[in-house]
């Protein structure tokens, strides 16, 4: 077998350049289908983790996974608000242990801006029930005097070179219009938040009182006309917040946390039930349940046009091999000569196809894993997806099986071929 594997690789070496080409096809063929299965993998976990301390999430009737993106994640956006009445009497029930309202519609420079209380920064959680933490300065409190301070998560400073004390000005949507600017009411950044790898770090937090401070001159989503163009001064930071009622009249929706697990189904009862309006909870893990099966499809597309490159490369691994056994006839005919029998002419190739396919995914393997180490975080930074170094994963490994077993068995298609080759043929061949 020593001797087999030998010749084998021997031969192999005096092709290195066609069977060089074959061994660069099927090492992006595997770094293809690892690359897909990690980063489908580190997605599924990031979503995950963006949220793992919440119990239930309450908003509108709408769609659960509606409901999930735009609560948590920040896309698109709600059919309705919720009262605010309504929310009180949710963290009214005995089985509420807090509940943190979220409100949603503004924008800074293409940012989400998320209004919410104080306790949002007690209470929300990350990753493997992780806190919010600050990389400087402080979280904003629910007192009046503080409704135009903000706290902006790290990649919206990193982005926007945001330092304490800087003034932000929201706009009212997505901000494609500068007439939806909110100049008469500029927030000061009081926090920066750690890197969480979640929605957080996209997001610009402001107090729910602000929300309704730079908002008071607004009518079903429009600036009343005697408060455009007012002067800045005119409503700046210098007057008293005591002068309006900021108690917010509705929000986009609530994030739930309750005393016992246990109550989820019995809380979800009474909000689907809630007689004066008509509320929903979902439970985040079952929602995003939801998503992968919406999404479900595109990612067996992607595997699937991985698949059909990874046979191409199979395939011209058969072609290569067999175009060049026509000029090795000779020397399979030499060696069938000294006495290697058919047996070991399929195995000389079968074992030079595994050989071949054996490099190429090795190779792949090495390119796709020191591609994670060395941009997992940078990707983590810019895209919000943080790719983990590990081993390989279940169907990791399955996918590194398949592409040695599908190697070695499209090298027995050559295998064949020079099997049947006779002693004379090889010596004398046919032109």
């Amino acid at each position: 077998m020593n001797a087999l594997l030998s010749l084998a690789a021997r031969s192999a070496w005096n092709r290195r350049f066609v069977l060089g080409l074959v061994v660069a096809s099927i090492a992006l063929s595997t770094f293809l289908l690892l690359g897909i299965e990690r980063v489908r993998q580190d997605v599924r976990h990031n979503f995950a983790q963006a949220v793992s301390g919440t119990d239930l999430i309450v908003g509108p009737r709408t769609g659960s996974v509606q409901l999930l993106l735009y609560a948590v994640f920040h896309l698109g956006g709600g059919t309705q608000n919720i009262r605010w009445d309504s929310v009180q009497a949710l963290a009214q029930q005995r089985q509420v242990a807090w509940v943190v309202p979220i409100s949603l519609g503004d924008t800074h420079r293409g940012f989400p801006v998320v209004g919410t209380t104080a306790d949002y920064f007690v209470h929300f959680r990350h990753g493997e029930q992780q806190s919010l933490a600050l990389a400087q300065g402080r979280a904003f409190t629910d007192a009046a005097v503080q409704v135009h301070d903000a706290v902006v998560g790290a990649e919206v400073a990193r982005r926007l070179g945001l330092t304490l004390g800087q003034r932000l000005v929201l706009s009212h949507g997505d901000g494609a219009f500068a007439d939806n600017d909110h100049t008469d009411d500029p927030f000061t950044v009081v926090g920066v938040l750690q890197p969480t790898g979640t929605p957080v770090d996209r997001s610009v937090h402001i107090p729910l009182g602000g929300v309704e401070s730079v908002h008071g001159d607004w009518v079903a989503g429009m600036r009343m006309p005697h408060a455009q163009g007012a002067p800045a001064q005119e409503h700046d930071h210098d007057h008293d917040p005591h002068d309006h009622d900021l108690t917010p009249r509705s929000v986009t929706a609530a994030l739930v946390g309750l005393k016992n697990r246990a109550a989820v189904f019995s809380v979800q009862r009474w909000v689907a039930g809630y007689g004066d309006e008509a509320l929903m909870a979902v439970l985040p893990g079952v929602a995003l349940d939801e998503l992968w099966t919406v999404v479900g499809a595109g990612e067996r597309a992607l595997l699937a046009v991985s698949v059909l490159v990874s046979v191409v490369s199979l395939a011209g691994l058969v072609a290569v091999i067999l175009a060049g056994l026509n000029e090795r006839r000779r020397e399979l005919a030499i060696l069938r000569s000294v006495g290697a029998g058919p047996w070991q002419m399929l195995g000389l190739l079968a074992v030079e196809g595994a050989l071949v396919t054996g490099c190429g995914v090795v190779l792949g393997a090495v390119v796709c894993y020191g591609l994670i180490a060395a941009l997992g975080d940078w990707a983590g930074l810019h895209w919000g997806v943080s790719l983990r170094l590990g081993w390989p994963g279940p169907g990791e490994w399955l996918l590194l099986c398949g592409l040695l077993m599908g190697g070695w068995l499209a090298s027995l298609v050559p295998g064949y071929r020079a099997y049947r080759l006779s002693l004379a043929d090889g010596l004398s061949p046919r032109i």
